[in-house]
């Protein structure tokens, strides 16, 4: 029994220095045998072997305890007493660091699967910041981009605007001479027709003066 507890709290040790300090690939290892054993019935057995050892821990401290009240009512320990006590002693040292180191070694690999899985979410996070990041410089570009654009497209509109008011203004004059001119033909239609009345009137007079002259000779 004691050379199997030296035997096992040797394991615990080793898998505990092996948590401690990573030595290639030997803490993964270690930690996927401790992953492998809380699945399944893995946990059930464990409790079960624990709770062995805490029975057989306490029936030992109850051991020494008899073994001492014994001999404090003898007034001394015999050497078989002796032997007993320092065995069960032993036994009970052995029994309490193997569970002590039990529960060292499940926190320990607690701890560091919490530690994988917030290294494991800090990464991810560095890489979504990272594309967070490029995102957002790829959206100032295309905000530069789009600033320059509009500055263009306001000058564009300027430019336009400015030949609008020209042509605007090249319109209103042309209208203007078109006026001119529509009150000039106007003006001269007026004259025409007047010149026509006026034509027709020494026509009619010139052939009234030939008419009095023809009267005259005859």
């Amino acid at each position: 029994m004691i050379q199997l507890l030296f035997l096992v709290l040797f394991a615990e040790g080793a898998m505990a220095f092996l948590l401690l300090v990573k030595i290639g690939p030997l803490r993964e290892l270690v930690i996927k045998s401790i992953d492998q054993l809380k699945m399944g019935k893995g946990p059930a057995t464990v409790k079960t072997i624990a709770g062995t050892m805490s029975v057989i821990l306490l029936s030992s401290l109850m051991s020494i305890v008899k073994i001492q009240n014994k001999g404090a009512k003898l007034g001394t320990m015999s050497p078989m007493d002796q032997v007993l006590w320092r065995t069960h002693l032993l036994e009970a040292s052995l029994i309490g660091f193997t569970l002590f180191l039990g529960f060292i070694i499940d926190r320990m690999h607690h701890y560091i699967k919490k530690l994988i899985g917030l290294r494991s979410r800090v990464g991810s996070s560095k890489e979504e910041a990272e594309r967070i990041e490029k995102e957002r410089i790829q959206l100032k570009e295309k905000d530069d981009k789009a600033s320059k654009e509009i500055k263009l497209l306001k000058e564009e509109i300027s430019t336009l605007s400015e030949n609008l008011k020209k042509l605007k203004s090249e319109s209103e004059e042309k209208d203007k001479k078109i006026e001119i001119a529509e009150a000039h033909v106007a003006s001269l239609q007026k004259q025409s027709a007047d010149l026509l009345l006026e034509y027709d009137r020494l026509l009619e007079d010139n052939q009234n003066l030939q008419n009095q002259a023809l009267g005259y000779k005859s």
